[in-house]
């Protein structure tokens, strides 16, 4: 599948049409969705419509920008009128949306092509996207595991070749997650950059929305969008000779599998042979990260389903609702103090970035775990799959900071890894242009597979 930076140089020297490749994204979907279940809507007359839009449009001199005729897949917690959000959850039966999200708006605006929308971890509270009214989605690379979550769907659209790119949700690295699990892009911007009205609310103090895409470039470009700032030129990569990172290991890579931990020092290699200057910082309440982000997304997600989960408790999967409810019994005084140690470790991210132009860690600390898993073994112990996925991923959701998922390559079965960049509060763009400077660096050679996919 082609990039959209591929796909815009060629719709431009007509060498394809916005409905060839639409098209072509639609007999992948209609192929290989029975088994990836990663769309729960298809939207297959209203996307050729808006291609032949987008051609007739391009041939009359109507140039929309980059975006311009680019087929993508949206995770079902946004709205896009006239469709159902169910946010994969039967408590949304019936639901129809009368309006597009600002950030759907923008998408549409910017000429691109709603291919429908797709699966994802019910009301985005997991990591796995196992639970889900309409099933679980499964990873391109090994359909017996997750793709993780919770925008599962919307990664395996992309790895699959189903659409040029997507758009999802990320409030604990839900977007970071399955981007790492599916081994493609995942930008989760600045706290606030782009507006989640019109989405499905998880927490609504750490919702972000953000693209997941194949490259950087393609990120940036579908970042803009969502913006409403479509024609906004790529960002030029920073000079790798002398760019600063700063790697958190303390906490942050106590734990991680052997193949996952290898990818990451390999790619850490190729930066400083490429004359990236990289230290080490720590995050000193690194061990308070888990406990202020659960005091305030449990009690921020109850508050939102609390006139559901009284009248239709049954329709939510066991369990999201088993959250939920325990959301319920957090104190006002520990969401007091969690707010209180937000603020904490975000002057302590602020200060490790203070000398740095990004942080850096891995993604995801283990491969996609097996569908079913409930724990899983990591620098040798057992730990639950949930805590494991959202360990280096849920702090930047609490503090606010832009980060970017950039895959590293594989482990010897196949299954993908991932570097994860963050940089400064609302500077989502400096952290693109050293994330399009460190990504030739990161991705690296392919590693010599031995053995079978997912064995």
């Amino acid at each position: 599948m082609m990039t959209i930076e591929q796909f815009g140089r060629r719709l431009r020297a007509r060498e394809v049409t916005a409905v060839r490749v639409t098209e072509e994204c639609l007999r992948r979907i209609e192929a290989d969705n029975s088994r990836l279940n990663a769309f729960i809507l298809v939207m297959a007359d209203e996307a050729v419509r808006q291609a032949r839009e987008a051609d007739k449009d391009l041939a009359a001199g109507h140039d929309r920008g980059p975006l311009h005729g680019v087929p993508i897949s949206i995770k079902d917690l946004f709205d896009i009128r006239g469709v159902p959000t169910t946010a994969a959850s039967r408590v949304r039966e019936g639901h129809v949306a009368e309006r597009d999200a600002p950030s759907m708006a923008h998408l549409r605006q910017a000429g691109a092509v709603f291919l429908g929308k797709t699966n994802l971890h019910e009301f985005a509270f997991g990591t796995t996207n196992e639970d889900s009214a309409f099933g679980p989605a499964r990873n391109p690379h090994d359909p017996t595991r997750s793709p993780g979550g919770s925008s599962g769907g919307s990664a395996a659209s992309v790895a699959a070749g189903m659409a040029l790119a997507t758009i999802g949700s990320d409030t604990g690295g839900s977007i970071r997650i399955p981007a790492a699990a599916c081994g493609i892009v995942g930008l989760k911007p600045s706290l606030g950059e782009v507006s989640t009205d019109g989405v499905v609310p998880l927490s609504r103090t750490m919702d972000h929305v953000g693209p997941l895409t194949q490259t950087v470039s393609d990120a940036c470009l579908v970042y803009h969008a969502l913006l409403g700032d479509a024609r906004s030129p790529l960002p030029a990569p920073m000079p790798l000779h002398g760019l600063r990172l700063a790697v958190l290991r303390k906490y942050f890579c106590d734990r991680l599998d052997d193949e996952v931990r290898a990818r990451f020092d390999e790619a850490l290699a190729r930066l400083r042979g490429a004359g990236v200057l990289i230290d080490e910082v720590e995050i000193g309440h690194a061990a308070d990260i888990a406990p202020v982000y659960l005091h305030i997304v449990l009690s921020d997600a109850a508050a939102y389903h609390a006139a559901t989960l009284d009248t239709m408790p049954e329709r939510y999967t066991p369990a999201v609702r088993a959250r939920l409810e325990m959301g319920r019994t957090v104190l006002a005084e520990d969401y007091v103090r969690a707010l209180k140690g937000r603020e904490v470790l975000r002057r302590e991210v602020d200060a490790a970035l203070g000398q740095h132009d990004a942080l850096a860690l891995p993604a995801l600390p283990i491969p996609a775990p097996p569908l079913g898993a409930t724990s899983v073994q990591v620098g040798g112990s057992s730990e639950p799959v949930r805590n494991a996925m959202l360990r280096l991923t849920q702090l930047f959701d609490v503090t606010g900071h832009p980060a970017i998922s950039v895959p590293a390559g594989h482990t010897s079965t196949g299954l993908p890894c991932s570097v994860q960049l963050v940089g400064c509060r609302m500077q989502t763009d400096a952290l693109l242009k050293v994330a399009l400077a460190c990504e030739a660096q990161i991705t690296g050679p392919p590693v010599p597979r031995s053995g079978t996919v997912g064995g």
